[in-house]
């Protein structure tokens, strides 16, 4: 399709800003607090590490790269930790990743008393958050608390603070703050922040580590509502801080001439070695009687300049209320694209929560290409499609279409500027691949559902690139194929050897579904064959997979539930990356028929998935998570029912530990969506699981008007299974549904029983190959 033809999402989203904000209450908004009332964007934000949800409780609004959220003195990717003192609110942030951190750019510190820079850290009381808000009494006394509050748009954040009566209020700025986390963050190369007068101030840091090695620069443009009684630049270090009050300029500590009064400071870190040096800014107000101060503070990847019109048109005015209100109406619609019914109120809370959270990332940086000339949507943050693919963007295809698409088209954008389609890319560089190259199941994925709205011939030379040539970087894009293509296998000599053979093998059969829809007939059958290469690395004695040398041989000493090393080694270095031998083994989307055949035919391959789910599943990460519908292949989709209810309620709470691990960008989430309303996707081919949902009503809100309706009035604790069903009022003797049946619209109603009946146990999903 010409690109002339395509639209992006990003105009219609600021116009409801300007309608809300700039239009001074002309148009009545329409929130849905009903459905913003079942939000807890505190579900998720602790554990830690490979076992907490690392979700962020601050303000922001679907997809915006703005996250301004509280950092506290201990934390994981997220920045946050409950039990932990605030540092202060940054700027951006990951929403559930695991790895290394990213971003946590531009804490600002709200204090009282005199001015200091080092150990900032206070307790907090009255903590609230909802979509596009957070809220929080900021203090380690009553004398001394103040009143924080949030809210942002796509790249400006606002803040609404509160002081006690003290003649000497602070706002400080740490242009220098990272989300730290110790032997796997970032360090900043660069700061620079100026005082252009007494509200005004701009800067910028360069930061690099994280999730990939690459730099990044972002600016800042920051005001605030009235004039401060002082103002100046600090630095400091362990123990120790300086203040540059007044007039001039300095960088490094050198004075320099600078016009119209500005002051400001800079400090470039030696990269060779561990600086702890930080850099910032402070405002000084007297709030004795006027005791509040608001602050915005616009991003940009491009410049301060382009930060200063970000936010210009994003808000230009001081209602906090009406920013808060645009906000939130942006959440409502996207929590209006399915709307529930029955079920417990923990259940629907638990449910729109985790919606939300699949909003979060990538984040939309269109308008922010720091990195090429493009007129193209361009979205960042893509941490990672091995995650997301999965359960993520087969959802936006469904409730939000024109998204998946803007998404899509910055990934074809990105690889027709930098060679290669991520699988990670975060910043402004591609970040560590996992696996495969997931991004052709994302464009396998828009072709066989028939998405449209992206240049399909370009995509198509992006992922067949993927697949025959070998990458310079393959822990940053691309494949390993040199010995995969030879011997149909990656051997045991490499790292993550058998499960990037049976990830490689699924992006095959991706990228031989795309070559086949258009018309690339020789291509089709050779990607196709190689879908099959999953059977080169399966021992029928052992009944799972097991890698080999390159000389063919069999890796010796081993079992079906090996794993190497164990859970908290280097899983890159492992046979298996973040997961074991069995739940590998399930990982076979395209040849599910073939994978019964070698587990012993249907009785065999039942006896197979027990096994799995007999303490080897895992649920708190990706590379298993479609076996639970396996069994619907093999005719048992109670089986299904069971194992898929357990798990919602075994590791769905309405809490702040409430996730199975890392969220991972909204996977875990929306694993759950799809399971409430009843449906489940097999990612990159065109239908969906059904499966008993836990509302009696779910109405998915589809493109041109249309909509998609689940029912199961009889939908209980204890009716789990499908006993009978009917498709737009035709029996329907199936565990599944076509994407083409879903989009048309229609209403697919279910009768839950206590006990099964044998419903759907001859009709299994089509196979790929």
């Amino acid at each position: 399709m010409l690109r002339q033809n395509l639209v992006s999402t990003r105009k219609p989203l600021l116009g409801l800003i300007g309608a809300l904000v700039f239009g001074c209450g002309a148009v009545q908004a329409q929130p849905r607090p009903d459905l913003l009332a079942k939000v807890d964007p505190f579900v998720g934000v602790d554990g830690g590490g490979v076992t907490g949800g690392n979700t962020v409780p601050g303000a922001g609004v679907p997809f915006g790269f703005v996250s301004l959220s509280p950092d506290t003195t201990n934390a994981d990717t997220n920045g946050y930790d409950s039990k932990s003192p605030i540092m202060g609110f940054s700027y951006t942030h990951v929403s559930g990743t695991g790895g290394s951190g990213k971003y946590g750019n531009f804490r600002v510190t709200p204090t009282v008393g005199p001015l200091r820079v080092n150990h900032l850290h206070f307790g907090k009381t009255d903590e609230r958050a909802s979509p596009g808000y957070y809220a929080v009494g900021l203090g380690n006394s009553d004398a001394e608390r103040i009143k924080v509050e949030l809210t942002a748009s796509r790249r400006v954040g606002f803040q609404r603070l509160t002081y006690p009566a003290q003649a000497e209020s602070q706002l400080i700025f740490d242009v220098s703050s990272l989300v730290a986390m110790r032997g796997r963050g970032q360090r900043v190369r660069l700061a620079k922040v100026e005082l252009i007068d007494d509200h005004t101030l701009s800067g910028e840091v360069t930061v690099e580590g994280g999730w990939n090695p690459a730099p990044y620069t972002l600016y800042f443009h920051a005001v605030v509502d009235r004039p401060a009684k002082a103002f100046g630049a600090w630095k400091a270090g362990q123990g120790w801080f300086e203040a540059k009050p007044g007039a001039g300029r300095s960088e490094g500590g050198v004075q320099v001439k600078s016009p119209a009064n500005r002051q400001g400071l800079m400090i470039e870190y030696d990269t060779e070695r561990e600086f702890s040096n930080r850099l910032g800014a402070y405002l000084t107000f007297d709030t004795t009687t006027a005791r509040q101060v608001q602050m915005k503070l616009a991003v940009s990847f491009i410049s301060a300049d382009k930060a200063r019109a970000n936010l210009a048109e994003e808000m230009p005015g001081w209602d906090f209320d009406a920013y808060h209100l645009a906000a939130e109406t942006l959440w409502s619609d996207a929590l209006a694209k399915i709307q529930v019914e029955g079920g417990a109120d923990e259940q629907q809370k638990i449910f729109y929560s985790a919606l939300y959270r699949t909003h979060t990332m990538p984040h939309d940086l269109s308008g922010e290409n720091a990195w090429w000339a493009s007129d193209e949507p361009h979205y960042e943050d893509f941490y990672t499609l091995w995650d997301t693919f999965r359960t993520v963007h087969p959802l936006l295809t469904i409730i939000q279409p024109q998204r998946q698409r803007d998404m899509l088209r910055s990934l074809i954008d990105t690889y027709k500027h930098t060679g290669w389609m991520p699988d990670a890319r975060i910043a402004g560089a591609n970040g560590m691949t996992q696996g495969g190259s997931n991004g052709d199941i994302l464009v396998a994925d828009a072709v066989v559902k028939g998405l449209g709205g992206f240049d399909q011939a370009l995509a198509y030379e992006a992922i067949r690139k993927n697949g025959e040539v070998d990458s310079d970087q393959p822990f940053l894009q691309g494949r390993v194929l040199k010995d995969y293509l030879k011997l149909g296998y990656v051997p045991f000599t490499q790292t993550r050897s058998a499960s990037r053979t049976l990830e490689y093998a699924y992006d095959d059969y991706a990228i031989g579904v795309v070559a086949k829809a258009l018309g690339k007939t020789e291509d089709a059958r050779r990607y196709l064959a190689r879908a099959s290469n999953w059977k080169n690395i399966w021992d029928d004695q052992l009944g799972c997979v097991r890698p080999r040398y390159p000389s063919g041989d069999w890796v010796e000493n081993y079992s079906c539930i090996y794993e190497y090393p164990d859970r908290s080694g280097p899983w890159w270095d492992a046979v298996f990356y973040e997961g074991n031998a069995l739940q590998y083994s399930s990982y076979v989307p395209q040849d599910v028929a073939g994978l019964m055949t070698k587990a012993g035919g249907r009785e065999g391959f039942i006896a197979w998935l027990d096994r799995l789910f007999d303490g080897h599943y895992s649920q708190g990460n990706e590379p298993d998570i479609l076996a639970p519908y396996l069994y619907i292949h093999a005719g048992r989709p109670d089986r299904t029912a069971e194992t898929v209810r357990g798990l919602m309620e075994k590791h769905y709470r309405l809490s702040r530990t409430g996730l199975p691990g890392n969220d991972d960008a909204g996977a875990m989430s929306s694993w759950y969506v799809w399971n409430a309303i009843g449906l489940y996707p097999n990612a990159g081919q065109p239908y969906y699981y059904i499966v008993p949902p836990v509302f009696t009503r779910g109405v998915i809100a589809l493109e041109a008007g249309k909509s998609f309706t689940v029912q199961a009035p009889g939908a209980s604790k204890t009716n789990r299974y499908i006993v009978a069903a009917r498709l737009n009022g035709k029996p329907l003797n199936r565990a599944w549904i076509t994407h083409q049946e879903l989009v048309q619209g229609g209403v697919l109603d279910l009768t839950l029983g206590a006990s099964p009946t044998g419903w759907a146990s001859g009709s299994p999903p089509p196979n790929g190959i």
